[in-house]
């Protein structure tokens, strides 16, 4: 293949990557009509028919609920109301994402003004950008009904909202969604009050940005450092780790793990109080211990317990904060108050497990979910904290460990050289007779286990 050949399969791809998504947002409200109407036959009343689609949606395409739900929108309002930009994703003109902008800067239009703006829009669709695609759309959107644009912004500001999601190396991100005066303001406070800190010496070898990411977080609690994180450390205790002293990572709920050290540092440096609370797991499954209850409510450590051992929430693909404690199979169909019986559900989730058709099947080993179409999807639980597996092979037993080093190997790799087995600094145990030798690329003839060794090392 030619590089240009390269080029054509990737443009190519990418229109059958739009064209399959043209093709779901079809099934999906294929699915949606032919929900409603069953659900009509029964007598369904018309503002109830369809709930509980969106999370089947979510399911079939392994995503979370709330991604479901919104591709359902996106779906319908595609069907209804923008044959323009649908077409458009037909062809494979346009991303799915192009057509989810069109669908977001529009939604809050009446249906004749929301068609208008796709046809205005038709021949510009597979020209712009992202950003200009957007805002595009949103000037022909405000100018066609000004009035309506005026309570979409009065909403939007009602939606204001902090949230916080997990980043790459033990961070997160704190978002405050806020009307753009005040998030202007915000930052521009914290500007000059970084640049003050910097200019008068007293940043401490910090950055602008570092001082900034302080002082939100001094201003936000109340601290006088940012470190001063009051702390409470579970800390989830293997049978390694409770014999042999087994280091573990830390487990911060919602967000994922956290380096040891990482969190070492967090206790040492704050000036805070620090609470240590020790859970112990099952050596073989490295689940944590239960507890049962008597009460009908799960509460207490039987609650914390489960928020523990699920993390996130337990329906498959879900990621978001566990909010409700349910029963799996439930109380009012003879379901206990206990570790068996107990499922960690987002609000979502639990008041969709709520809708005819839906079913929960779940114990400590994991949750099986029964939609009304008869799909079922798992989820295994887990351990709490993910199992160290070896990543190279055993050395053979009865044989002393070699010494192994590879400086001039990995050099000479780097420079494009070959390496032949003399330029490793390695130091081989004696072959045993009876152990099968294999051809090394270079000719060399080496013991199966020193070939992996010295392939994974060089």
């Amino acid at each position: 293949m030619t590089e240009a050949e390269a080029v054509d399969w990737i443009s190519g791809l990418e229109r059958v990557k739009a064209a399959c998504a043209a093709a779901q947002v079809l099934q999906t409200e294929a699915l949606y009509a032919l929900r409603c109407e069953e659900e009509g036959a029964r007598g369904v009343p018309a503002a109830e028919r369809g709930w509980g689609v969106a999370a089947e949606v979510a399911l079939a395409r392994r995503e979370s609920p709330s991604r479901g739900s919104r591709e359902l929108s996106i779906a319908r309002t595609l069907m209804d109301d923008l044959p323009c930009t649908r077409e458009a994703l037909r062809r494979g003109e346009i991303s799915e994402y192009k057509a989810s902008l069109m669908v977001k800067e529009t939604s809050w239009l009446p249906r004749l003004e929301r068609r208008e703006v796709d046809a205005l829009m038709a021949d510009r669709l597979a020209e712009l950008g992202n950003h200009r695609l957007a805002g595009e759309a949103r000037a022909h959107a405000q100018r066609l009904d000004p009035a309506a644009a005026v309570r979409h912004a009065e909403r939007a500001v009602s939606e204001r909202r902090v949230s916080v999601r997990p980043a790459p190396g033990g961070m997160a991100y704190l978002t405050a969604l806020l009307p753009m005066t005040q998030a202007v303001a915000c930052r521009a406070n914290l500007q000059r009050a970084a640049a003050s800190t910097v200019g008068t010496g007293t940043a401490a070898e910090r950055t602008q940005d570092q001082v900034m990411a302080d002082l939100l977080v001094e201003r936000v609690t109340g601290q006088r450092t940012a470190q001063d994180v009051p702390v409470e450390v579970h800390l989830v205790m293997t049978d390694r780790a409770l014999l042999a002293g087994d280091g573990v990572p830390a487990w911060l709920i919602g967000h994922g793990p956290v380096p040891a050290g990482t969190a070492r540092d967090a206790i040492r440096d704050s000036a805070a109080e620090v609470f240590l609370r020790r859970l112990y797991t099952e050596p073989a499954t490295g689940q944590l211990v239960g507890m049962d209850s008597r009460r009908r409510e799960f509460s207490g450590m039987l609650r914390r317990m489960v928020i523990l051992r699920e993390d996130t929430c337990r329906t498959p693909w879900c990621d978001a904060p566990i909010r409700h404690i349910d029963h799996a199979t439930p109380a009012r169909d003879g379901g206990a108050t206990d570790w068996e019986n107990a499922s960690g559900l987002c609000a979502r989730c639990n008041y969709t497990k709520e809708n005819p058709g839906w079913t929960h099947h779940g114990s400590t080993s994991g949750l099986e979910v029964v939609t009304p179409t008869g799909h079922r999807y798992q989820k295994a639980t887990g351990p709490v904290i993910p199992p160290v597996r070896p990543t190279r092979p055993a050395w053979p037993p009865g044989l002393p460990t070699p010494e192994v080093v590879f400086p001039r190997a990995t050099r000479d790799r780097h420079r494009g050289k070959p390496i032949p087995m003399e330029a490793a600094d390695i130091t081989l145990p004696p072959r045993p007779a009876d152990e099968p030798w294999i051809p090394a690329p270079d000719g060399i003839s080496l013991p199966e286990a020193h070939l992996a060794l010295y392939l994974a090392a060089a």
